[in-house]
């Protein structure tokens, strides 16, 4: 493939005259302007105009910067990010911070070196910061602090209260939460709802990091316990796994002996035996409106900043059902 410096070699010009005979500059000679297209029509030389946008910031480029790829609601997420931003004509550079504020930040940096048009953003806690050069900025899941930015998040909190009391009409008595790390917004959020259900009753909450290793250690000790649990409430389908894999070692049946819902329903969810109970998260509509509004901004089409709040579904199945 002919680069800019092919085309000004073959021309016998300077690559800066090249770029100003592309990008259409009025103050070079005609002569040297006829010269340069020749040798462009020769060459096939197309523009990198990913390259050329971004040195103009004026880029076609969006940043995704998601706490882990490999969970399938941020996944689809993604997804609805991507769908509406080539819609629109932009390309979408995919991060993921592992829940790390360091990598976080360094992506962030990046998004402002490399001057894309704008970053969609699920914060890592309350304590992300966006670095000075970031460009708009919409978050997705969790709010950024203090209000000032867009954001699209689900209202997780009443999810949680109504699964839990799902739970409850089902006939289950002692019912647990398995949810996040202390001062993440939706691990929080989850938390709240499941209170909120029990209203008084005995509550029994153990938390771990977002993914199915931590899980399963907490889940062990949770049914260690010699006064253990008979239901679950999961913040979301990676800790479920390492749940499910800790009663099937101690040959527990979810529905009869512990009850299980779980936040997001990814495609295994209902192929389980019984199919587990979710909390249906709109994840690609998330990404949608995310990058619509990202859009909007880059537009300067809003002042103020604004907060797409969406409905979750409980879809009720065999894990958390049971004769009462």
């Amino acid at each position: 493939m002919a680069t800019i410096s092919d085309v000004a070699a073959l021309a016998g010009v300077s690559t800066a005259t090249v770029s100003r005979v592309l990008n259409g500059k009025s103050t070079v000679d005609t002569e040297l302007v006829s010269r340069v297209r020749e040798a462009a029509r020769a060459l096939d030389y197309r523009p990198n105009t990913v390259a050329r946008n971004l040195r103009r910031r004026d880029s076609s480029v969006l940043s995704l910067v998601i706490s882990d790829v490999e969970n399938p609601f941020f996944t689809a997420v993604a997804r609805g990010v991507e769908d509406t931003a080539r819609a629109a004509g932009y390309s979408v550079l995919l991060g993921n911070s592992d829940e790390d504020p360091d990598k976080e930040r360094a992506y962030l940096e990046l998004a402002g070196q490399a001057q894309t048009a704008g970053v969609v953003l699920s914060p890592t806690g309350p304590g992300t910061a966006l670095p000075e050069g970031t460009p708009p900025v919409v978050a997705v899941d969790r709010p950024l602090p203090g209000g000032r930015h867009d954001a699209v998040l689900v209202d997780t909190r009443s999810a949680a209260r109504l699964a839990t009391q799902h739970l409850l009409d089902q006939g289950y008595q002692r019912v647990a939460c398995l949810t996040g790390p202390p001062g993440v917004h939706t691990a929080e959020d989850r938390l709240a709802g499941y209170r909120e259900a029990l209203a008084g009753r005995p509550e029994l909450v153990r938390r771990s990091e977002f993914k199915a290793a931590g899980a399963r250690q907490a889940s062990e000790l949770l049914f260690g316990e010699r006064d253990r649990p008979d239901a679950v409430l999961v913040a979301n389908s990676a800790m479920a796994i390492g749940l499910l894999e800790t009663l099937a070692q101690q040959g527990l049946r979810i529905g009869e002996d512990v009850g299980v819902v779980s936040f997001d329903d990814v495609p295994w969810a209902s192929l389980v035996h019984p199919a587990l109970t979710v909390v249906r998260q709109p994840a690609h509509e998330i990404g949608r409106r995310a990058a619509g509004l990202l859009l909007d901004r880059i537009g300067s089409v809003r002042g103020e900043a604004h907060t797409v709040v969406l409905a979750a579904e409980l879809v009720v199945r065999g894990s958390s059902t049971r004769e009462v």
